[in-house]
């Protein structure tokens, strides 16, 4: 039986097949990260409001949600290799035509279909790399995964804000085309996936118009509540009543689907349902904050889009240095549970922290905050699809990576509409209870007060370090306190994430890749059937009898104990 099974592969063969993987991730994150600082420049330059700027981002974590089980389940039915290709060059055409808008309205859909793409690298990626490293080995290379996500999420912002103060922001959409190009070459030459059985597929489309519906009701229904249309009215019965049924009709679908979207019975696992609560508010720290962090440095404290790359940077450190260390400490010790404790923890901490903060905040104190939080995320984020996977059937390890990846997304998207509609909410009602300040300070600009004003009322974000001094310092105010007020939605989120960890059963990490669970099971199962087959046929009337070959046979092919 252990000759049937594939060898491990060593790693000089799986390293250059992550390397591909590596650069496919390193193109979404940079093509996502480097028009991170730059968004307040771009949504200003287009004219756009808070909400426009919101919609930016959740455009992208909407379609990434929605897509990711969908990548997810095509990961079980088709060939993983060439939808991971498909993905890369559907993300990276998108985000370069994110480049040629010429409004927020242009942008955001580019940007919706941009997330289509993302959804597939974060999706595949996982399913892939399960493919070829076992969860007990895949702790050692966690370290590669920490130095991209930290390349990318330190040098995007850095990168974009220096191409949009030197050469303009649209440059900025077209910086990932030839890490693309890279990415494509390499996985043609390095990546090559054990063979899978071919069976019927069957594509569960109602289930994601129905997923879709639900999701996009929801996200509209939270961001535009309370702004276009009061919180209690027909918009909100019908949007939250439509997101509703569309969720229980979808459900339903799933229940009777023959290959669902995503199996519901995925959830009679302890472990898989925990992992995913926990990933929702993850997400929500991950996606949230880290949004909210770059426009907190530009609208609250004045900087331009390259420095507050740099003041970005503590979060990525504690990100980097926890997924790095704790990832190795995982594999060498094979314990798991209490680093995602301490995880949950440091997210609590980390976000409530944040909440604290004010335009005048000391800086150390915010870094501090930062890197509490970076920690907490890295902590968690990967190892909570690591332990779903050490315990996933092996026939339907796509469908259980990409669910709990659509759970971080979706908490990520929703956390982001909400903490942007608190905040926008916040701010008008800051600017309203301000507005004697700011007439006193446009007053005592003279003839230069007036387009100040105007830019002010015109309802889009305004570039705080070009303003007066005097009107700086009330905008830097308001849009603190209403940034703050926004971090404080992710607190109660990061209390369930760490219940919901405490709770996690403390399985051992597996020792076989995807290929050799599949190729373990086969083999157990012919070892089974056999013997079985032979009773079956040595059967005569209501009494079953085995003779003795048959025995024999049993004996010799069941699976011995670890003494042999």
């Amino acid at each position: 039986m252990t000759a049937s099974l594939p060898e491990t592969a060593a790693p000089r063969r799986v390293l250059p097949a992550l390397v591909g993987l590596l650069l496919g991730m390193f193109v979404s994150m940079l093509a996502s990260t480097v028009v991170s600082t730059s968004l307040p420049v771009i949504v200003h330059d287009l004219s756009g409001d808070q909400n426009a700027y919101t919609w930016v981002i959740t455009a992208t974590l909407l379609t990434t949600a929605i897509s990711t089980p969908i990548w997810g389940k095509l990961a079980d039915l088709f060939n993983r290799k060439l939808l991971i290709q498909i993905a890369i060059v559907l993300f990276v055409l998108a985000t370069a035509a994110a480049g040629f808008s010429q409004n927020t309205d242009t942008l955001i859909a580019f940007r919706a279909v941009q997330g289509l793409g993302a959804g597939g690298l974060a999706a595949l990626s996982q399913v892939i790399m399960a493919d070829i490293i076992s969860p007990r080995e895949r702790g050692r290379y966690m370290g590669l995964f920490g130095a991209v996500m930290a390349v990318a999420t330190v040098g995007g912002p850095l990168l974009g804000g220096v191409i949009t103060d030197a050469f303009g922001w649209r440059f900025n959409f077209f910086v990932a085309l030839p890490f693309a190009v890279a990415a494509l070459f390499i996985q043609q030459r390095t990546l090559h996936l054990p063979p899978r059985a071919k069976r019927t597929v069957k594509i569960d489309y109602l289930g994601i118009v129905l997923l879709s519906t639900a999701v996009s009701l929801l996200l509209i229904w939270v961001t535009n509540a309370g702004r276009s249309f009061d919180w209690a009215s027909t918009e909100t019965l019908l949007m939250v009543g439509g997101a509703v049924l569309a969720t229980i009709l979808f459900i339903v679908v799933e229940l009777r689907s023959a290959e669902p979207l995503v199996p519901l019975t995925l959830f009679r696992d302890a472990t898989f349902t925990l992992a995913t609560i926990a990933s929702i508010a993850t997400g929500l720290a991950m996606f949230g904050t880290s949004v909210f962090l770059s426009q907190y440095m530009q609208m609250a404290r004045g900087a331009t889009p390259t420095q507050a790359g740099v003041m970005t940077i503590p979060m990525i450190a504690g990100l980097l240095l926890a997924s790095v260390i704790v990832g190795a400490l995982i594999t060498r010790f094979g314990r798991w549970k209490p680093f995602l404790i301490v995880g949950g923890v440091l997210l609590i901490a980390g976000t409530f922290l944040l909440s604290t903060i004010h335009y005048d905040t000391n800086f150390a104190l915010v870094s501090v905050y930062m890197f509490l939080l970076g920690a907490g995320v890295g902590m968690t984020m990967q190892n909570l699809v690591l332990i779903v996977q050490n315990t996933a059937d092996p026939t339907r390890m796509g469908a259980a990576s990409s669910g709990v990846t659509f759970f971080r997304s979706l908490g990520g998207t929703i956390g982001v509409s909400v903490m942007g509609a608190v905040l926008a909410s916040t701010a008008t009602g800051l600017f309203a209870d301000r507005a004697a300040d700011l007439q006193s300070a446009l007053a005592g600009l003279g003839a230069a007060g007036a387009p100040v004003a105007q830019a002010l009322q015109s309802g889009t974000i305004p570039q705080v370090s070009s303003l007066p001094e005097t009107v700086r310092v009330i905008v830097e105010d308001v849009y603190a306190q209403s940034i703050a007020h926004a971090f404080l939605i992710a607190v109660p989120v990061a209390v369930v994430s760490l219940i919901a960890i405490m709770f996690l059963p403390n399985r051992p990490l597996n020792r076989m890749t995807t290929a050799e669970r599949v190729a373990a099971s086969e083999a157990d199962l012919a070892t089974v059937s056999v013997p079985a087959g032979m009773a079956t046929l040595s059967t005569t009337g209501t009494v079953t009898t085995v003779d003795a070959t048959s025995r024999r046979r049993a004996r010799a092919d069941a699976p011995m104990g670890e003494d042999g």
